[in-house]
């Protein structure tokens, strides 16, 4: 761990030390004289903060820190300095020394928090990342401290660990908490992953993913942060896992796995066949742009000509363009090499046309090899390559074009047949309905993805050509 003292850290943590001083001078002095007395809170109910447990936690810091300024011995902390290039992940381990958070029959979340935050820590770094750990053992650390903390070397991400518990004893599962209400902060996307991730690696039961989180660690964190409760200690099936290094385990791979799609996701290039059309083509642009994605069409010359704008505005938009064909018409254009290329030069010089683009790219009507084109499509394959042209397949797909689609179904075979794959180019179509309509529900259930769209530079996909 690299770490320098900073000029400025110390000023500021001289400046609480001093505050320290006075704080708890009055309250040593008013304790000696019998005047002051506290209410301890027993435990915090489906709450990581409980403002009366940290009021007396944080009290007996003050006077801790008191007693150290009186004696002189006063720790120095040192600010943890960055590592070039490596991102930098603050583990929070909930609660610790006196908050001692939620509690059952003598099972404490603290210990539990700090146990996975532990085996997190030893993964994390085993894969290269830099930990920074809001606290190693069983020390109490304000809430406050421990952002500032974070804030003041610039962490990438802050996950805070914690257990939950509620009056009803049969409720259980995990849930993700993060701050909403900033959504250029990232903190969705975070909080998605490691909720996602912790489901798979447990088997646990799936509670809410809430964006209305009022916690200090996920409100005032500069980066993205999230929390997760991991599960219910007032449930007795469920605290005896958690209790088990082997189900800690479990949790603790799902945190990493999350974190890790975080910093590295998958890759997926949208392409979009057959438009455009008006309305439909409208519905998925207007998606890709709230979402800040670019996608890949293969334009049919037909359509282009019966909704120029459209096709223009794909282009403005800066997706990328591809060539369908210009009649789909599958028994005229796979009647022979010749005729292949006599309806796919059409519809290149009528895209040039009308939205400049000179298009490198193309997709098979129907894909490489189909019911229609198997006796010429190597020869068509062979001679759109001399000319230059690159032509895409899939290796996943909504299947929407079919009669009378329902957008859940097309969620359903898109999640299917994706199947977590590192790289994957998605065949949908712009003019059927349902593909608008559950588009961005779909996009949704993805963040472990990164979406692009298809270059020169990348290996096509190519369906296997007898």
């Amino acid at each position: 761990m690299y770490k320098r003292v900073s000029y400025e850290q110390m000023k500021k943590r001289e400046k609480r030390r001093r505050k320290a001083i006075r704080v708890g001078c009055a309250l040593l002095m008013a304790a000696a004289a019998g005047t002051t007395s506290f209410v301890l809170a027993v435990k915090a109910l489906a709450a990581p903060e409980d403002p009366a447990v940290e009021a007396e936690a944080n009290r007996k810091e003050e006077i801790r820190r008191v007693e150290e300024s009186i004696s002189g011995n006063v720790p120095v902390l040192a600010e943890i300095e960055k590592v070039p290039g490596v991102p930098a992940i603050v583990i929070d381990a909930g609660h610790g020394g006196e908050d001692e958070g939620c509690e059952k029959d003598g099972i404490y979340e603290k210990d539990i928090n700090l146990a996975i935050a532990k085996l997190v820590e030893g993964k994390l770094e085993g894969m290269g990342y830099q930990v920074i750990m809001a606290r190693e053992d069983d020390t109490y650390i304000a809430k406050e401290e421990r952002v500032e903390d974070a804030n003041a070397c610039d962490a990438d991400i802050y996950v805070s660990i914690h257990q939950n518990t509620f009056e009803d004893s049969h409720v259980e599962g995990i849930e993700t908490w993060y701050d909403g209400s900033n959504s250029g902060k990232d903190s969705k996307r975070l909080a998605q992953l490691i909720h996602q991730e912790t489901l798979k690696s447990t088997g646990a039961a799936a509670r809410e993913l809430r964006n209305d989180a009022d916690f200090h660690v996920t409100g005032k964190t500069s980066m993205p942060s999230c929390l997760i409760e991991t599960g219910f200690l007032s449930n007795q099936g469920e605290r005896e896992k958690l209790m088990s290094p082997e189900y800690q385990e479990q949790v603790a791979e799902g945190i990493v796995q999350g974190i890790e799609l975080y910093f590295h996701p998958k890759t997926m290039y949208l392409t979009f066949d057959d438009g455009p059309y008006m309305e439909n083509t409208e519905k998925v642009l207007e998606v890709l742009k709230k979402r800040n994605i670019k996608a890949t069409f293969f334009l049919v010359g037909e359509n282009v000509e019966r909704n120029p704008e459209m096709a223009k505005r794909i282009a403005q938009e800066g997706h990328t363009i591809g060539i369908h064909c210009y009649s789909h018409d599958y028994k005229a254009i796979y009647e022979s090499v010749d005729s292949y290329v006599e309806d796919f030069e059409k519809a290149y010089g009528l895209i040039k046309e009308v939205t400049g683009v000179e298009a490198k790219f193309f997709r098979f009507p129907g894909g490489s090899v189909n019911a229609y084109n198997k006796k010429v499509c190597n020869a068509i394959a062979e001679e759109m390559t001399k000319r230059g042209f690159i032509y895409y397949d899939w290796n996943a797909s909504l299947e929407d074009a079919v009669k009378d689609p329902k957008p859940e179904q097309l969620i359903a075979n898109a999640l299917g047949s994706i199947q977590g794959k590192d790289h994957v180019v998605v065949l949908a179509h712009d003019v059927i309905h349902a593909t608008g309509m559950c588009l961005d529900d779909l996009l949704e259930q993805l963040p472990e993805y990164q979406m692009e769209v298809l270059t020169e530079d990348l290996e096509p996909v190519h369906f296997r050509m007898e």
